[in-house]
């Protein structure tokens, strides 16, 4: 009987879990469409960033980042998550923000891995700041190699950006997660 209860208990978890990851995958959608568009830049500000740091903090390094796989992988076959300007599909990946998405998974779980649920503020804006910068990287590196330019890629996806995603992990720091 012990035993059932056991099975019956992680098969809940299990189901929390994958519901959480849809969850996260779905907000991210809905964050992408507020996409401010900034002059002389082919990256927006959203609150893409804000989410993805908030689904490693919440359900984790592992569901965070298969919750981002989720998204991305719905995003790749044409559904309408991403933000809209700019290449629908799949192409949006080969794009200038295509970096950027393509570190979400690896963000979620950095953010996820470093501040455990009973983390102080401290450490959870750590976290947070660190998935931003794989964020960061990650796009960093797509707009170099379409510029050809360290300069470039700086002035068009990190500069523009710095203030507001600092501001995105100090709330992200501030909301604590709630794990079942």
């Amino acid at each position: 009987m012990q035993a059932l209860t056991v099975v019956a208990a992680q098969s809940r978890s299990r189901a929390l879990t994958i519901v959480g990851a849809a969850g996260f995958a779905v907000a991210l959608a809905a964050a992408s469409q507020i996409a401010i568009p900034l002059p002389n830049t082919p990256v927006p500000i959203t609150l893409q960033p804000l989410v993805v740091v908030l689904a490693g903090l919440w359900l984790g390094p592992t569901a965070g980042a298969a919750s981002m796989m989720m998204f991305l992988m719905a995003g790749a076959a044409g559904l309408p998550v991403f933000a809209p300007m700019g290449a629908p599909g799949l192409a949006r990946l080969l794009g200038p923000t295509g970096g950027y998405l393509l570190a979400y998974p690896i963000a979620a779980f950095v953010a996820g891995r470093l501040a455990p649920p009973t983390a102080g503020f401290g450490r959870r804006f750590a976290a947070a700041a660190a998935g931003m910068l794989a964020i960061y990287l990650g796009g960093f590196a797509q707009l170099v190699v379409l510029t050809g330019s360290l300069e470039r890629a700086a002035l068009l996806g990190v500069i523009p950006f710095v203030a507001f995603d600092v501001c995105k992990a100090a709330i992200a720091a501030l909301i604590r997660p709630t794990r079942a």
